[in-house]
């Protein structure tokens, strides 16, 4: 079987960085420029979902409370259920009954939570996941659906986040990589419909989707999220992994094509009780 390392050289991109993260948060492997800043693309969501937790955490907003449009609420917008169109604010179904993903609804979110606190969201997002995290080299530098910047290394420790949580409860966490409002169907960006197209709040669930970014080895449960830059992070909680892979090319064919097997190496090579 190849190695990770040459199986990642081989990949049809100027730069590409990754990095494979335990649950109990030790790097087991890397390959790449680590301090590289590669621009996220929607890989941004789950930064921006992990702020919006830490919001209902502290009080300043509620999961069932009105935001975005009539009827719908963050829950919703969270999971991609609050009707708004994929990038303009125009409503396309009534809230809960589509699986519609909606960069625009990100944006109603990141307006809601500065309106909730009083901060900007970027500067909300930095205090509360960033610095606390020493994700130093991450920064959104526009929309939270789609504008964070950021490097190997930083993303290695959201990724131990995500699996020993220190910054949520971890029952917030587990509620988020869960399945919100089961048995939508919908559009999965790159991969055409997908019925049921299961979300969770701002993490993708894995499931039975078919064709996926992931592994054909991947869980159900697993979760996370790709960007059309060419970046993917995902959570495994049944192989104690995490894997995050950022490239300076744009999402496409090449990506579809070469990301199931590096995941299934990852898996087969560090997945718990291999």
């Amino acid at each position: 079987m190849q190695s990770l390392a040459s199986l990642i050289e081989n990949w049809p991109v100027p730069t590409p960085a990754a990095a494979v993260v335990r649950a109990d948060g030790t790097v087991a492997f890397a390959h790449g420029p680590a301090g590289h800043r590669f621009p996220l693309a929607s890989v941004t969501k789950p930064l921006a979902a992990y702020a919006a937790l830490v919001a209902y955490e502290e009080g300043a907003v509620e999961l069932d409370e009105p935001a975005g449009p009539a009827g719908s609420t963050v829950r919703h917008l969270l999971a991609h259920t609050s009707g708004l169109a994929f990038d303009e604010h125009r409503v396309m179904a009534p809230p809960g009954e589509r699986r519609l993903y909606s960069n625009a609804g990100f944006e109603v979110l990141g307006d809601h939570i500065a309106k909730a606190t009083d901060i900007l969201f970027a500067d909300y997002l930095r205090q509360a996941v960033l610095e606390p995290l020493g994700m130093a080299a991450t920064s959104l530098d526009g929309s939270p659906a789609k504008d964070g910047v950021s490097t190997v290394d930083d993303l290695a420790r959201f990724a131990a986040e995500l699996q020993a949580p220190r910054l949520l409860d971890p029952r917030t966490v587990a509620e988020a990589t869960a399945v919100v409002h089961p048995g939508l169907k919908g559009v999965l960006p790159g991969y055409g419909h997908q019925n049921p197209n299961d979300w969770g709040l701002g993490f993708e669930i894995r499931d039975s989707k078919s064709p996926h970014w992931t592994g054909s080895s991947s869980s159900p449960r697993a979760f996370g999220h790709f960007g059309q830059s060419g970046t993917f992070l995902w959570v495994d909680p049944d192989a104690g992994l995490a894997c995050v892979a950022l490239t300076d090319r744009a999402f496409g064919p090449w990506a579809a094509e070469v990301w199931p097997p590096f995941t299934d190496a990852v898996l087969a090579e560090f997945a718990a009780g291999h």
